[in-house]
């Protein structure tokens, strides 16, 4: 039995000094392929990539698994719950990653032989603190962030005699402003009301708070973030001041084309995608700002992880580094896809520095890297996305019902706090 033993601590000696050494390479003629899970855009940035990974591994096939957004997730739910059909590499977004991480299907890639911990500091501190598990764990490496901005449409307030200074004073003015863009030109301040209480409920969080829950277990959603951000809303859809039209629906696209959304609060990385594919007609007519009352938040961001019953391992973890550590790579996607580097070592790239032409010559991502840098760090807990449901079910409440607002977030306070002591 000692025998045994000391046979599998040697074996696990050696792929560790194989994978630290960059031994892969013996790893890689044996095994033939890779595959990788993402959604887009990942997915064309994993592709892209597999001329680089050749350089490294020339007999190693990746192949990559692209699905829509949400059957990405769901297929990787099923997959980390019955341990069948797993990737090597499994990409999720933010709001998975704690699920996923309390699931333990995921490997720990802060522990031997990846030990990601000893590059923590080349990675945006609030990004590493998102794929950080309660118990210790880094569970994901993060590649790319959303630092939130205020995208507006430079013609349209033109039009209503306004200027970007009326929507950034306060969150306030910001409404104001809608009035006087309905009036004068018709168009809707936001899509959707709930936008406003998505981009506020995330703004100037403290640093070691939840989203919804902290560290503690104690659930936050009645705090004053929370109300303002109802109330807000509310004054919002009281004012007529949205479309009630949802993210991702070819309404919401065609608002943006037809230019009846006057601003859009989001990630940095919806510039890229009006320009790409929502809405590449309307470029030089918008601009981005930072958000209202110079809020700092964040909204989404992509992670790379191993399930814990992913066959290449250390192929896996091979692929990973160069998605997420290597400078190139990550300046190639943010010039391809414009996902915005987690990597700190790309910021002070002379890209930064080059205006947008959809932006109407605007130098926009300087705006966003200073947010980047301001923003705090969130802890993630696994009923985040049941949190998220039960708060979008109350904003509705008092959106379409007229539900009082402390009312609506006690009831989901109640809610949250019966699945928190499960």
């Amino acid at each position: 039995m000692r025998l045994a033993t000391q046979k599998l601590k040697t074996a696990a000696q050696r792929w560790a000094g194989l994978l630290l050494a960059g031994g892969c390479i013996t790893l890689a003629q044996a095994q033939q392929s890779i595959t990788v899970a993402a959604y887009p855009a990942v997915d064309e940035i994993a592709k892209a990539a597999v001329a680089q990974w050749k350089k490294k591994h020339p007999t190693v096939e990746v192949k990559v698994v692209s699905r829509a957004f949400a059957d990405h997730h769901t297929a990787m739910t099923t997959a980390l719950s019955t341990s069948s059909n797993l990737p090597d590499v499994m990409v999720v977004e933010f709001g998975y990653v704690a699920r996923f991480a309390e699931g333990g299907g995921l490997e720990d890639l802060g522990a031997a032989p990846y030990a990601i911990k000893t590059q923590q500091a080349r990675f945006v501190p609030f990004a590493f603190r998102q794929a950080t598990a309660a118990s210790g764990a880094v569970v994901a490496v993060p590649a790319d962030i959303g630092p939130g901005t205020l995208l507006y449409r430079a013609d349209i307030l033109k039009k209503a005699g306004l200027t970007e200074v009326d929507l950034m004073q306060s969150w306030d003015a910001y409404v104001a402003a809608g009035v006087k863009i309905k009036a004068a030109t018709g168009a809707y301040l936001v899509a959707h009301a709930r936008d406003v209480k998505d981009i506020v409920i995330r703004s100037d969080i403290k640093p070691g708070e939840g989203l919804y829950i902290d560290a503690k277990g104690r659930v936050l959603v009645d705090s004053p973030r929370f109300v303002r951000a109802f109330e807000l809303a509310k004054k919002v859809r009281e004012g007529k001041l949205d479309g009630k039209i949802s993210a991702w629906s070819n309404e919401w696209a065609e608002g943006f084309k037809r230019g009846t959304i006057a601003t859009q609060m989001s990630g940095a990385w919806l510039a890229g995608h009006l320009s790409n594919w929502l809405a590449p007609e309307t470029k030089g007519l918008w601009r981005a700002s930072q958000l209202p009352e110079k809020a700092w938040g964040s909204w989404g961001g992509s992670f790379y992880t191993i399930p814990k019953g992913a066959k290449n391992k250390a192929l896996a973890w091979d692929f990973i580094q160069m998605m997420t550590l290597d400078p190139q790579m990550q300046l190639s996607a943010f010039k391809s896809q414009d996902a915005f580097p987690a990597l700190v070592d790309v910021h002070n790239d002379a890209f930064f520095d080059q205006p947008i032409e959809f932006l109407g010559g605007q130098k926009a991502r300087l705006l966003w890297r200073e947010a980047s840098r301001k923003i705090n760090a969130v802890d993630v807990h696994k009923l985040d996305p049941i949190a998220e449901e039960i708060i979008n079910t109350e904003m509705d409440k008092v959106l379409d019902q007229g539900k009082d607002v402390r009312t609506a977030l006690a009831d989901a306070k109640a809610l949250l706090e019966r699945r928190v002591k499960r």
